[in-house]
């Protein structure tokens, strides 16, 4: 099972991007044990990103999980995405930018196949064209993205993906346990590695055949994560313990002003940066909702030292 995070960006009180952070943010991820880094995501705030800030962001992403797999002998993966623009010309520029960067992946936005939610002829259309404008080596993979609205895929589109013999990934947002498991099933003896973004159904897609997660709260407690993927199918009580944990506390995600939250989280972790979003004012990151990381942050501590509650 593989359990990947999404990548935040952290900021310096000059509201530029600190690299220095995003290096130490991806040498935090590694070390918590995650099998995978999805950088120049929608965590990432790409649509408030330039193409340099993305594709540097990327590059530093990518240089460091190289530079820790060589000392660790692991194999942690990089996936990107990175491409928000309405051309599809500006975004075969975009992705090939981030490809030349480094990546394991190029992850297509589902919505940016389809920008005007016009159908299934739209996006496979647009998406033929736009693949056939990148690396032929290149491993490609699917994310639907909630902003600007989500795009949610269906059999003839899996149909196609599969069909081209490119698609290695998707990130699955549609957060319906029927629907994980057609999918699952449709993907079985493939390539194609289908990924939850939702961890409250996490626990049912795993139990169905699904290889794994890939979300936000993982900026939180990843080793939950990590130990939900090594016990849910040795140990089924530890795993609907670590499920109802880590499901609780997803709730988060709308209820507080990600991704400030996870910035603040980092600093708990001791990892400084400005407490600055470009997708969220700054002002909503209110005491309650620093107080409610650090109960979060409080409870995880405990189960990661000690298995239990």
């Amino acid at each position: 099972m593989d359990v990947f995070t999404t990548m935040i960006t952290p900021y310096l009180e000059n509201g530029q991007v600190d690299y220095a952070a995003v290096k130490k943010y991806t040498e935090w991820y590694v070390n918590k044990g995650l099998t995978g880094i999805f950088a120049v995501c929608q965590s990432s705030e790409i649509f408030y990103l330039s193409l340099e800030e993305r594709v540097a962001i990327n590059k530093c992403v990518w240089e460091t999980v190289q530079e820790m797999n060589k000392k660790t002998g692991r194999n942690v993966k990089v996936v990107s995405s990175g491409h928000v623009s309405y051309d599809l010309n500006e975004q075969t520029r975009e992705l090939n930018a981030v490809w030349e960067s480094g990546t394991d992946a190029l992850i297509l936005i589902t919505n940016r196949l389809d920008p005007h939610n016009e159908g299934d002829d739209v996006f496979i259309r647009n998406a033929e064209q736009l693949i056939a404008k990148l690396p032929p080596e290149a491993k490609l993979g699917l994310y639907e993205c909630p902003y600007p609205y989500k795009r949610l895929v269906n059999k003839r589109i899996i149909d196609w993906a599969l069909s081209t013999g490119r698609f290695y990934y998707m990130k699955d947002t549609c957060c319906d346990g029927a629907m994980l498991k057609e999918r699952i099933e449709q993907v079985a003896n493939t390539q194609f590695a289908l990924l939850n973004a939702n961890c409250q159904t996490l626990l049912e897609s795993m139990r169905y055949g699904g290889q794994g997660y890939c979300g936000i709260m993982c900026n939180f407690h990843p080793e939950l994560y990590v130990k939900l993927a090594e016990v849910f199918d040795k140990d089924p009580a530890q795993a609907d313990l670590i499920q109802s944990l880590i499901g609780t506390f997803g709730f988060t995600e709308g209820g507080l002003p990600y991704p400030l939250t996870a910035k603040y989280n980092m600093c708990l972790e001791g990892i400084e940066s400005a407490l600055i979003s470009r997708s969220r004012p700054t002002d909503r990151m209110s005491d309650y909702a620093k107080h409610c990381v650090e109960q979060m942050k409080h409870i995880c501590d405990h189960f990661a030292a000690t298995g239990g509650i």
